[in-house]
């Protein structure tokens, strides 16, 4: 039988994507309350532009609004695994407050929690591989981390997260989360001690 026990925290993750327009005028004010919600940001792209689909195309960018572009940003805070249904509702918020008045969204935010194993990203929709998590939010198990391989990508990944380009990134951002996530276990096997 097997005992029930807490997993190690993830590394929040957040794919931002928008035309150019909102870049210009939006991304500075918006970076710092993404911080001031979510603590430090220690790794973040410059602008990438994207391409990978043109689901995007109508709502986000051109048109008059510009070519798309991406940015991926990892936080420095470890999030607890059921912390992410609260950080997906918080994106969906920060998505509305962005939004143009006739209500179509100006940015898409992604959010997802990587593991030293895998990238979970957070997902309002179901689908046949997608885990409920509750209020709404659903798993998508996008890749899976093999020592021969790194990265993996499943029949269902986005073509954006399988490019070699992302999966670079993402081990980048793996090497930050496997530095942070010991010195945490670490201080927490020490414990706080008082000199004497």
């Amino acid at each position: 039988m097997s005992t029930p026990r807490e997993p190690s925290p993830g590394k929040l993750v957040l794919s931002v994507l928008a035309a150019a327009d909102w870049w210009a005028d939006a991304w500075p004010d918006f970076r710092a309350g993404l911080v001031e919600r979510h603590g430090p940001v220690d790794y973040e792209t410059p602008l990438l532009p994207f391409d990978h689909t043109a689901y995007y195309n109508q709502e986000l960018g051109r048109p008059p609004h510009g070519e798309l572009f991406r940015r991926l940003l990892g936080f420095a805070r470890l999030v607890p695994l059921d912390g992410l249904v609260a950080v997906k509702l918080a994106t969906n918020t920060d998505e509305r407050g962005q939004a143009r008045p006739d209500g179509s969204r100006r940015v898409n935010l992604d959010p997802g929690l990587l593991t030293l194993e895998r990238l979970i990203l957070a997902s309002g929709k179901n689908f046949t591989h997608r885990v409920y998590l509750g209020q709404g939010i659903w798993a998508d198990l996008t890749l899976i981390y093999n020592r021969k391989s790194g990265w993996v990508a499943l029949p269902w990944t986005f073509p954006d997260y399988a490019t070699e380009d992302m999966k670079r990134r993402l081990t980048e951002l793996r090497a930050l989360y496997k530095t942070t996530s010991e010195a945490a276990a670490w201080a927490a096997d020490e414990g706080d001690h008082q000199c004497p």
